[in-house]
């Protein structure tokens, strides 16, 4: 953080109400898209509120292609809308197979589209292009907004808002406890790219001929914790090229993370959902280090590109296609939720009363990897979805409350958009029975769940 050069006083204002609605969500990424959906499926006004000029967050701006690479025969998961996002996607050609499991890579700007139908669809009220800047709080109560764009400062009012803004920031400022990850412990982001101009068969030939197993992505910066299962196991992994480009003195030797998976090889001559630099100590609440890590993602991804033209067969044409739209931020902010799960939930199959929905035992972060092979999953409490001190609030997503092995497992897209979905219905439900949300009888949810295709149990 850079030093505060003094402070002044803004001027009070009047700001325009532009709008109201009964739910609002804000931030559209697979939380906040699934319980946009759900809540409108459910039958009461919804409005989804993004910053950028499309929904799908990090599947679409940040361009992370892969909602459910963790899916393997025997997974067993929620399906809902978290599985609809892949489907619809795979139906409107913004999906191929996944190259490591049972899913689909899904086309970032393809899937804008997809988001775009899903959206018109289910009659919700779309507001890109809008900052949240701050809550509307009536004591303890949220009742609204206020957003920045180019229109300038205004207010949105609502019944009932739901925080999926992946940060918590709609929590934060309306004074929800919450507690932000010491920036040493942070998973690292991601700056995601993608290559043209592969020759995807000589490409294929050489991956063919020194298979990678997850057992590879040990050694340099990283150790891995697995059980066992998962060493042997194909993975889509590049180490060797930016090893050898390391001791040809092409990336300095400082960077030893450069290095990780590809999504799928395609016909055409594309690479896509490259996910090899990886950024430590980047703090996605401070503006100041998502600059400087911008630029030196950027600049790390064109050492990865070089070192694949000189090092992997295949690739010796190729060129950068296109970034991201943001950076990826895996870990920020975790609520004051009234539950908070625990490592003891996602790695011995947590049960809830009060179930909204369940994720198979995939955990990714913090030096574990254990994927769902053998049918074992967790449930997430209606209680994690429900702030401490501030009324008509909901938190979905990666900003839930929970511990930090907890949140290697719930951070994943699928598990935001189960979460989302189980906010969404929440939401509209208490509307509609007159209900306060922590009045909400959990077997309310449960029973729109089921008719939403939701497995919870």
């Amino acid at each position: 953080m850079v030093a505060s050069l003094g402070t002044l006083i803004e001027p009070a204002r009047e700001l325009a109400v532009v709008h109201q609605t009964e739910v609002l969500v804000v931030g559209s990424g697979p939380a906040g898209l699934a319980a946009a959906l759900a809540a409108a499926r459910t039958g009461v006004q919804v409005t989804l509120l993004e910053r950028f000029g499309c929904f799908g967050g990090n599947i679409t701006t940040v361009g992370v292609e892969g909602m459910a690479w963790y899916r393997h025969a025997d997974t067993i998961e929620a399906n809902g809308i978290a599985r609809e996002m892949e489907l619809r996607a795979y139906a409107m050609g913004a999906a191929v197979p996944e190259s490591q499991s049972d899913s689909y890579e899904i086309d970032a700007e393809g899937f804008k589209v997809v988001a775009d139908q899903l959206v018109q669809e289910a009659g919700i009220h779309p507001m890109l292009h809008r900052l949240f800047v701050a809550p509307i709080m009536d004591g303890d109560t949220i009742v609204g907004v206020i957003t920045e764009s180019k229109a300038g400062r205004e207010a949105i009012l609502a019944k009932r808002v739901i925080d999926c803004s992946g940060d918590a920031d709609v929590a934060y400022r309306a004074g929800v406890p919450t507690r932000l990850t010491p920036k040493e412990e942070m998973q690292a982001a991601s700056v995601m790219f993608h290559m043209s101009g592969v020759n995807k068969a000589r490409f294929m030939a050489a991956v063919k001929a020194d298979p990678q197993t997850y057992r590879d992505w040990a050694g340099g910066e990283w150790s891995i914790e697995t059980t066992g299962k998962e060493d042997d196991m194909y993975s889509p992994f590049l180490r060797k090229p930016f090893d050898q480009a390391r001791k040809a003195g092409l990336i300095p030797a400082h960077l030893s993370t450069i290095g990780g998976t590809w999504g799928a090889a395609h016909d055409s001559g594309e690479l896509t959902y490259m996910n090899l630099v990886h950024l430590a100590n980047c703090d996605g609440t401070d503006p100041n280090d998502l600059t400087y890590f911008e630029m030196e993602g950027r600049r790390q991804t064109l050492l990865a590109i070089e070192a694949l033209r000189r090092f992997m067969p295949g690739c010796e044409h190729a060129r950068l296609r296109n970034f991201g739209m943001t950076l990826g931020i895996r870990d920020t902010r975790k609520v004051d939720t009234l539950y908070k799960m625990t490592e003891q939930d996602v790695r011995e199959q947590g049960r809830f009363a009060d179930s909204i929905g369940i994720f198979p035992e995939f955990i990714d972060g913090y030096g574990i990897l254990i994927l769902p092979t053998t049918g074992r999953y967790f449930q997430i409490p209606y209680l994690n979805l429900l702030p401490s001190k501030v009324k008509n609030l909901l938190i979905a997503g990666r900003s839930t409350g929970g511990d930090k092995v907890a949140h290697a497992a719930t951070r994943n897209m699928a598990c935001c958009a189960v979460l989302g979905q189980g906010a969404g219905i929440a939401a509209a439900l208490s509307l509609k029975h007159g209900l306060s949300l922590d009045q909400l009888d959990a077997a309310l949810i449960q029973q729109e769940l089921e008719r939403q295709n939701v497995r919870y149990w």
